[in-house]
């Protein structure tokens, strides 16, 4: 009502009496809106926190553009040490921060990176400024015309083609992480003029991402297409200051292990070396440090919301499934579901991958595949249709487990288990993003029972195994995960170290002969050797022995029978110097003296030279 006779009020003046009342009337909302204008103001007025990190102010415009004023905890803590070190600004620590999925690492290293580039580039202008200046001031007073300012040059222009010279690189293991992360890098420096970001990965046409190089500050790169365009000559990368490898527990597997080598050895007077990681397994930890400067000596840990802490935005459950069936059943029950937005299902394989997008898209479903045999512009085009929301489930495999930042993302499903533990904390990590709540979902069968326990002892946090009302399993699934030596319950209180090795009631020890009785013999008493014992025909001795009524295995009669002596012949086994010796055909030429001397077959063609 109140709104109302506002409106009346500013549409009808003429009626003074009206007004006046109208404008008694408002005086309690004006209080009211005046305690929220002075309310907004106050919470306007709290400061910046990437300003009091002493950012370049054009990135902290770009940042409060996207919508953030306040830091997390991770950037908190990496941007002031990933600056330099106390009040020196130029000297630089190598740093490692391992931190959940969602929590702003990758502002964490471009904020630091670009400010550096930023300070150098207004350092750089400011020089030569003062550099014309003075050939300037030394023209006057020689009575001479200022010189003129060099005209830049068309980089397009192949006459004035030069190999760019980047001053910092970032290293990411997947395609869609690196377009990811160049993509955050151009959002922020859209205030800062003469810095330019690249995006060099493969399935790329060669020719544009040359042409992108040219007078790039920061390549965002995958390994294999780095080195191609270093190899002929496109890049240099002597005067790279900063190396930052992100996701750096996959680039320092063995797929990107020797990539990565190369490139330490061609930035070797790097000043500074991030990695950046939400996991960051002890084995992986020790090949990082031979990345680092000194091997790692000053290296700085930096750890926030470690693995093992659980994600306080995730819910995570876990149903079992009879068979692949079933937990397609399931599947189709969840996708149903109205509160979902956007959802991302991880299949194990390219070919599940395939085989499970075309079934939802037969069932109605807004399905699209992703997976490493596409093509590149086919992977682009599939994830730019979900980040614009024309996709509202995408199947992927694990290439999707990194670098997929989209808000919408409400849901993650594991059809397919990773076939490492700490994929799945990044598979999870692609819903609850930035304080946002997600639900991860997990269907497996009793097969899969060893790849649950995995990722419950790396992720020291047990699933809760839930049911579907109608669906619920039939076979008896594992409550939990088995402790100690893997026996389950029954193991551990029945099996003590003694039957571990074999002393166990009414069971010899390991190597006790004694115990288990005399050695077999053969029939007379006499010990029999290894080579001794009944073949397969039962009562033949060895291979080549009698054979059971005179036949061979199986009642057949034996390679050559009749003709020559062989497997199966009717005679008792003969010396082995006799084999195939049969009433028809001699020996092989045994010596009589003794067993026949080894010859090499090669040396018999070989003709013998006389001794020099």
């Amino acid at each position: 009502m109140t709104d109302t006779s506002l409106v009346q009020g500013e549409f009808a003046p003429a009626d003074t009496s009206f007004a006046a009342d109208v404008s008694v009337q408002s005086s309690p909302l004006d209080a009211v809106m005046a305690s929220a204008i002075e309310a907004d103001a106050a919470v306007t007025a709290e400061p910046n926190g990437f300003v009091e990190l002493g950012l370049a102010p054009e990135l902290v415009q770009a940042v409060a553009d996207l919508g953030y004023t306040q830091p997390t905890g991770v950037q908190l803590k990496a941007i002031p040490l990933a600056m330099g070190s106390g009040n020196d600004s130029t000297k630089f620590i190598d740093l490692m921060v391992s931190s959940q999925t969602g929590s702003g690492k990758t502002a964490a290293f471009l904020l630091p990176v670009l400010h550096t580039l930023v300070r150098q580039q207004a350092e750089q202008q400011a020089n030569e400024r003062a550099e014309y200046e003075r050939l300037c001031a030394e023209a006057a007073a020689r009575g001479e015309a200022a010189p003129k300012r060099a005209r830049r040059k068309d980089p397009t222009n192949p006459r004035h083609f030069k190999a760019a010279v980047p001053g910092a690189l970032i290293l990411c293991p997947t395609r869609e992480l690196a377009q990811q992360v160049a993509h955050d890098a151009i959002d922020l420096v859209r205030h800062c003029k003469g810095l330019r970001v690249a995006n060099v990965v493969g399935g790329m046409p060669y020719q544009l991402q040359i042409a992108k190089l040219q007078n790039a500050n920061l390549v965002v790169a995958t390994p294999g297409r780095l080195l191609d365009l270093q190899r002929s000559m496109q890049i240099k990368l002597d005067q790279v200051q900063f190396l930052v490898v992100d996701e750096a527990d996959r680039m320092l597997d063995l797929g990107f292990s020797d990539d990565l080598a190369e490139i330490n050895q061609l930035t070797a007077q790097r000043k500074q070396t991030m990695m950046f990681s939400a996991t960051f397994a002890p084995r992986i930890q020790q090949l990082a440090m031979r990345v680092m400067h000194d091997n790692g000596s000053a290296v700085q840990k930096v750890t926030i919301d470690s693995p093992q802490e659980k994600h306080a935005n995730i819910k995570q459950v876990l149903f079992w499934a009879d068979n692949a069936q079933h937990k397609r059943k399931m599947l189709d029950h969840w996708l149903r579901d109205a509160s979902i937005d956007q959802a991302i299902v991880f299949a194990s394989t390219q070919m599940e991958c395939d085989g499970l997008a075309n079934d939802l898209q037969q069932d109605g479903f807004s399905a699209v595949a992703l997976h490493g045999a596409l093509s590149q512009g086919l992977r682009n085009r599939r994830l730019m249709a979900l980040r614009n929301g024309q996709v509202q489930i995408l199947v992927a495999t694990d290439v999707a487990a990194r670098g997929i930042d989209v808000p919408t993302i409400t849901h993650v499903f594991n059809f397919g288990l990773p076939m490492k533990a700490e994929d799945y904390t990044h598979r999870i990590g692609r819903t609850g993003r930035a304080g946002r709540d997600g639900l991860a979902v997990t269907f497996a069968e009793f097969r899969d029972r060893r790849k649950i326990f995995d990722i419950e002892g790396y992720s020291r946090q047990p699933f809760k195994a839930e049911v579907i009302p109608g669906m619920e399993p039939t076979q008896r699934f594992p409550q939990g995960r088995p402790e100690g030596n893997g026996r389950g319950r029954e193991g551990r209180e029945n099996h003590s170290r003694d039957r571990r090795f074999g002393r166990g009631e009414g069971r010899p020890a390991f190597g006790d002969r004694a115990a288990r009785g005399p050695r077999m013999s053969d029939g007379q008493g006499a010990p029999r050797g290894f080579g001794d014992r009944p073949g397969f025909g039962g009562d033949r001795a060895g291979f080549g022995g009698g054979r059971r009524d005179n036949e061979g295995y199986g009642r057949k009669g034996g390679f050559g029978e009749g003709a020559r002596g062989g497997f199966g012949r009717p005679e008792a086994a003969a010396p082995r110097g006799d084999w195939g010796g049969g009433r028809g055909k001699p020996a092989f030429n045994k010596q009589a003296g003794g067993a026949k001397p080894f010859v090499p077959h090669d040396a018999r063609k070989r003709t013998p030279h006389s001794a020099r």
